[in-house]
C-alpha cells in the first residue's frame, strides 16, 4: 500500500478568498465544493462592513434574495435587519466549516499563478504567509469612503459612517449627501432628538432613495423638521461650525456633528498594486465577463469590486452568484487536493 499524500500546510491552499463578507463566503463554499481547499482572510470580522452598518439597518431586499450555499434565511420580517442577516452569515459559515482568518490585513501578495505568496499582518502586528494557488478578490468598498477634501475634514467631529442616533441627542447635526444612506441618518437623527441639516450638491434628493423612505424625508423637508440646503457644498469645518456654499451665498451653521454620507470606493491603489488594470472614468477592473479572471492570470474579482467606481450595480443579492462563475473556471484549470465529498452540502 503507497503512503499517503502529506496533509497540506495550515496556510498552503488551491484558494485564498481575500475578503469575508457575503460574496466572498459564497465564493468560498463555491470552490469548497469542487474539493479546493480554501481560506478567507479579512482586516476585520466576519461580515466586517456589514457589522459597521447602522445598529437598526434593514434591508431594502427580502430574505431569500440574500441567501448563500442554499441554506435558507428565515426571517418574520418581509424584509430582514442587519442582526438577522449577521447571524445567518455566522450560520453559514459554521455550516460549511468555512476556513476565516479574521483579523488579518493584507499588506502586499507576490508570486505567480499557481504560486501566489500573500503577506499579512494581523492586530499585534504579527505577520503571518499565506501560499495559494489562485487568489479571490471580494474586498468591497465600504472600508474607504468618498472624502470632500475640506479644511476640517480630519476633525473628530466629522464621520463617514452613521451606526446609532443616540449620542446626537440635543446637538446639531449636519448630513452631507443625498441618498438613502444620508435619508435614513438624518431621519434617525431627527426622530432620536438631533437638530438635523441636510447638504446636498443636487436639486433634490436622489431618484433612487427608497420609495418608503423618499417620502418621509420630503416631508421632513418640506414641513421644516429637517433643514435642507440643495445646490449647496460644505465647504470648511471648525470644532463649533460648518459653512456652506449656497445659491443665496455663504452660510455659517452652529454644528457639533458631521455625517458625510457621500460614498465609498473600492480600493484602487491595492488592485493596481496587483497589476490589474482599471479602465475608464470608473476605474472598472479588467476581467473576462463569464469567469471574472482579471488580467492577471490566477487572480479572480469578485462583489461590488467588479464595477468599478458604480457601486450601485452590484449588491450581494448579484454577488452572490459570482462564486459559482469562478467555481466554474477554477475547476477547468486545477485539480483539487481533496476529495468533495468529504465537504458540508
Amino acid at each position: 500500500m503507497s503512503n499517503p499524500a502529506p496533509a497540506a500546510a495550515p496556510n498552503t491552499v488551491d484558494v485564498l478568498v481575500i475578503g469575508a463578507g457575503p460574496t466572498g463566503l459564497a465564493c468560498a463554499i463555491d470552490a469548497q465544493r469542487e474539493g479546493f481547499r480554501v481560506a478567507l482572510l479579512d482586516k476585520g470580522c466576519l461580515c466586517n462592513s456589514l457589522f459597521h452598518y447602522p445598529a437598526h439597518m434593514t434591508f431594502f431586499t427580502t430574505p431569500e434574495l440574500l441567501e448563500i450555499g442554499n441554506i435558507p434565511f428565515s426571517s418574520p420580517n418581509p424584509k430582514p435587519n442587519r442582526q438577522e442577516a449577521l447571524e445567518y452569515y455566522r450560520k453559514v459559515a459554521a455550516h460549511y466549516r468555512l476556513d476565516v482568518r479574521a483579523y488579518q490585513n493584507v499588506d502586499r501578495i507576490t508570486g505567480v499563478d499557481g504560486a501566489f505568496v500573500v503577506h499579512a499582518t494581523d492586530t499585534f502586528g504579527r505577520a503571518h504567509t499565506y501560499h495559494a494557488r489562485k487568489l479571490i478578490l471580494a474586498t468591497g468598498y465600504y472600508d474607504l469612503p468618498n472624502l470632500l477634501h475640506i479644511p476640517g475634514e480630519d476633525l473628530p467631529k466629522v464621520m463617514h459612517y452613521y451606526t446609532d442616533p443616540h449620542p446626537y441627542f440635543n446637538q446639531d447635526v449636519l448630513v452631507i449627501g443625498g441618498k438613502n444612506s444620508a435619508a435614513i441618518a438624518a431621519l434617525e437623527l431627527w426622530r432620536h432628538g438631533a437638530r438635523v441639516t441636510l447638504a446636498h450638491r443636487d436639486a433634490a434628493m436622489h431618484k433612487h432613495v427608497k420609495y418608503w423612505i423618499l417620502p418621509d424625508i420630503e416631508n421632513r423637508i418640506r414641513n421644516n423638521e429637517i433643514a435642507a440646503y440643495f445646490h449647496s457644498t460644505v465647504t470648511a469645518i471648525t470644532p463649533d461650525t460648518a459653512h456652506l456654499s449656497t445659491p443665496q451665498g455663504e452660510r455659517i451653521l452652529p454644528n457639533q456633528f458631521v455625517f458625510a454620507m457621500t460614498g465609498y470606493h473600492p480600493d484602487f491603489s491595492f488592485l493596481e498594486s496587483l497589476g490589474i488594470q482599471l479602465e475608464g472614468a470608473d476605474r472598472t477592473p479588467v476581467c473576462n465577463p463569464e469567469t471574472l479572471e482579471s488580467n492577471i492570470p490566477g487572480i479572480y474579482l469578485a462583489g461590488v469590486i467588479v464595477a468599478g467606481m458604480r457601486t450601485n450595480e452590484i449588491f450581494i443579492e448579484n454577488g452572490r452568484f459570482h462564486g459559482a462563475q469562478i467555481a466554474a473556471s477554477l475547476r477547468k484549470k486545477i485539480r483539487p487536493t481533496r476529495a468533495a465529498s468529504t465537504l458540508p452540502t
